[in-house]
Order: structure tokens, then C-alpha cells, then sequence
């Protein structure tokens, strides 16, 4: 009972400690440090631009670094140098999923830049100008408008600004604004009402997509569901039997069957990903 107590009693106090540290810690050349090293990841989400070789460096030794002190926390110095080699592909995924939400982001934003910029050009603006004004919308969208608008200020070719917009935005709803732009430009229309239309058939889409997601949202979580159970039963037999994952890869039968298992499960994980 004593040693329970003093155990707890010395938890409490490192817990207290550490906190004091991280506080005494911000502010400092450290913690700068940090927030500059972890830049790249935060503007991947920001403004969707992919970091430099230098900064994918960087990310790369922190996400070993802390995968390191976590592995060896957690398993000693095995695990620890198994989960440091997963630092550098971990920094990019993290990245490459900032990138993606950001793109689903402007991808989403596309009927409410449409209609501003039909707005704006009713309202008088030219081309040039109605993306400047549509430059102000909040989030993604806003955010490549204002570019553009700086790119065109800056003496860049409409047509080279608008393709490095689809570019970036990836999707058909931008391929759709961009292409009905240019064509209006060389064949002349009312692009302000074929804009309005763009944004309600993107609207009526979007609509469309959600039923969809809405309705299936059932099957799919109980698919991963059913996905997740022998890991669960793994992790629950190795609570109750210490060793129990290790004999069955020791022999070469059940090593062969949970090696085929778990090919099976990565098949079923592309399969639902595929149907859904």
C-alpha cells in the first residue's frame, strides 16, 4: 500500500513537472523551432501548397524523432527503431492529407465561387474583375481566387491562371467553371447566367452525393465493423494469454494462415474502399 501510494505520488509530481516544463518551454527557441518545422504541414491544409525538400526533411527527423521516444516508451529500443522508420512516410502522409481536404474544401466551395463570380460580373466587372472580388470568400476558395487576381494583377496570361486553377482544384466542378470562362471568352454569352447555372447543377450534385452517403452510411460502418473484429479478438486474446501472438507466428502453419488472413482483410479494405 505504501509503495502504491508513493508510485502515485511520484506519477502526480512528473505530470506536474512536465506540464511546468512545456510552459516555461513556449516561447522559447524551442517551441519556435517546433511551429517552423511543423509550418509546412499547417499551409498543406492552409493553402494546399506541398513543402520543400528542406521542410519534407525536417518533418521526416521530427516524425522519426517523436516516433522514436514513443516507440521506446512503449516497447524499448526495438520497437522504438521500427516506429522511427515510419517517421518519414508518416510526415508525408500527414501532409498529403492536409493536401487532400484542402482540395475537398475548394472542391465544395465551387458552387458559392460560382455564383459570386456571376454576381460580379452582373454586376458590371469584367472577367479580370470578378475574380478579384471573388477573392474575398472565406476558406480554399477565396484563397485560389486571390491568388489568381494577384497573378493577373502581376501581367500573367488569363488562360495561364485559370489552368493552374483547374490544376490545383482537381475537380470536375472546377474543370466546368474554368472551361465555360474560356469559351465565353472567345465566343462571347452570358457567362454570368451560365455561372448561376453551374452553381445550382453543383449544388443539386453535392445534394445528391450526401443521399447517397447518407444511405449507404449503415452498410459501410458495418463493414469496417466487421473488418476491425479480428484485430480486436487478437488484441483481447493477447490481454488474456501474454505470448499468444507470438506462438502463432512461431509455427509455420498458423503463421501461413495468419499471413493469408490478413492478406484477405487488405483485399476486403480495397474492395469496401472501391464500392463505397
Amino acid at each position: 500500500m505504501t509503495a502504491a501510494t508513493l508510485a502515485f505520488g511520484a506519477g502526480a509530481a512528473g505530470t506536474a513537472g512536465a506540464w511546468e516544463l512545456l510552459a516555461a518551454a513556449e516561447g522559447t527557441r524551442v517551441s519556435a523551432a517546433l511551429a517552423r518545422a511543423l509550418e509546412p504541414v499547417s499551409r498543406a491544409g492552409r493553402e494546399g501548397r506541398d513543402p520543400t525538400a528542406p521542410e519534407r526533411r525536417r518533418l521526416a527527423l521530427l516524425a522519426a524523432g517523436a516516433l522514436l521516444g514513443a516507440g521506446w516508451l512503449v516497447g524499448g529500443t526495438l520497437l522504438a527503431l521500427l516506429a522511427a522508420t515510419a517517421g518519414p512516410a508518416l510526415a508525408v502522409a500527414v501532409v498529403r492529407a492536409r493536401a487532400r481536404r484542402y482540395a475537398a474544401g475548394l472542391r465544395r466551395a465551387a458552387p458559392e465561387a460560382a455564383r459570386a463570380l456571376a454576381d460580379a460580373l452582373a454586376a458590371g466587372h469584367s472577367v479580370r474583375g470578378a475574380i478579384a472580388a471573388a477573392g474575398g470568400l472565406p476558406g480554399p476558395a477565396g484563397h485560389e481566387l486571390g491568388r489568381a487576381a494577384r497573378a493577373l494583377a502581376l501581367g500573367e496570361p488569363a488562360t495561364v491562371v485559370l489552368e493552374r486553377l483547374r490544376r490545383r482544384a482537381s475537380g470536375p466542378a472546377c474543370d466546368t467553371l474554368v472551361a465555360g470562362i474560356l469559351l465565353q471568352r472567345d465566343a462571347g454569352g452570358d457567362l454570368a447566367g451560365l455561372l448561376r447555372e453551374l452553381a445550382s447543377s453543383l449544388e443539386a450534385g453535392a445534394r445528391a452525393e450526401a443521399d447517397a452517403r447518407t444511405a449507404t452510411a449503415q452498410a459501410r460502418f458495418t463493414a469496417r465493423l466487421v473488418l476491425g473484429l479480428p484485430l480486436g479478438a487478437a488484441a483481447l486474446a493477447e490481454l488474456a494469454s501474454p505470448g499468444f501472438a507470438a506462438s502463432l507466428v512461431a509455427q509455420p502453419l498458423p503463421a501461413a494462415l495468419v499471413a493469408a488472413a490478413a492478406a484477405l482483410q487488405v483485399l476486403a479494405v480495397l474492395a469496401i474502399r472501391r464500392l463505397a
